[in-house]
């Protein structure tokens, strides 16, 4: 069975993300169709995808890279999130369907439990999955892409703290779901530009003067075998 670019180039996304192949190395097709398990073809089309995303780089003499985004770059990403989360509130207050309000209702319910019980571990899941949502709702594929992308590099750039206090951030989750519910654009743009600029200050870049780079982090795994049809991985 002929294994699916788009799955090969979610779990080499996936290992950028989290460190497995590092800043600056290389990409080899053969080593990565060894490690995920699959034929070279969808690994040579998976690196295409993720050099438009700019998570890879081609380099002369050296071919395919993990890219090396400058420090510029990295604050360039959060300030385009700052703009882009709340047009996409504003878009999902006219767009939403009754399906897209249930589901983040059940969210903001979820987070504000597990918020109350300290379990810092799923209020990081539970937010990721909530700002997808609220993506999709906007009813725009373009914007809910690029959003993704965003998302995935800032995880990449960034080691985040978890917010101060963790009810009243899921309360402002409350705040967007209440805008949105009753088709208030302005009230949803205002909100979530408020929730993801607090949110923001909460990141601290891994590289780069000061940062701490989480070395380490990849010799869990590197060397390990990642079929790409492990249950593991993200679809």
């Amino acid at each position: 069975m002929r294994i699916p670019a788009q799955s090969v180039c979610t779990a080499i996304r996936d290992d950028i993300v989290a460190g497995v192949h590092e800043r600056g190395g290389r990409l080899t097709e053969e080593l990565l169709a060894r490690r995920y398990g699959v034929s070279r073809v969808p690994v040579r089309e998976a690196l295409r995808t993720l050099e438009a995303e700019g998570f890879v780089v081609t380099r002369r003499h050296a071919g395919a890279c993990v890219a090396e985004p400058t420090e510029q770059e990295a604050a360039d990403l959060l300030e385009m999130r700052v703009l882009l989360e709340p047009l996409g509130a504003s878009r999902a207050a006219q767009r939403r369907t009754e399906a897209h309000l249930k589901v983040l209702r059940g969210l903001v319910r979820l987070g504000q439990e597990r918020a109350r019980q300290g379990n810092s571990d799923d209020l990081r899941s539970l937010g990721g999955w909530f700002h997808e949502t609220l993506a999709q709702a906007s009813g725009s594929p373009a914007l809910t892409s690029t959003l993704a992308q965003l998302r995935h590099k800032i995880t990449w750039m960034y080691a985040t703290e978890g917010p101060s206090d963790p009810v009243e951030y899921w309360a402002e989750h409350g705040a967007i779901v209440d805008a949105v519910a009753r088709g208030d654009g302005d009230r949803a743009r205002a909100v979530t530009a408020l929730h993801t600029e607090r949110a923001s200050a909460g990141h601290r870049l891994r590289f780069g003067p000061g940062s701490a780079a989480g070395a380490g982090r990849a010799d869990r795994v590197r060397n390990a075998q990642h079929p790409v049809n492990m249950p593991s991985l993200r679809p």
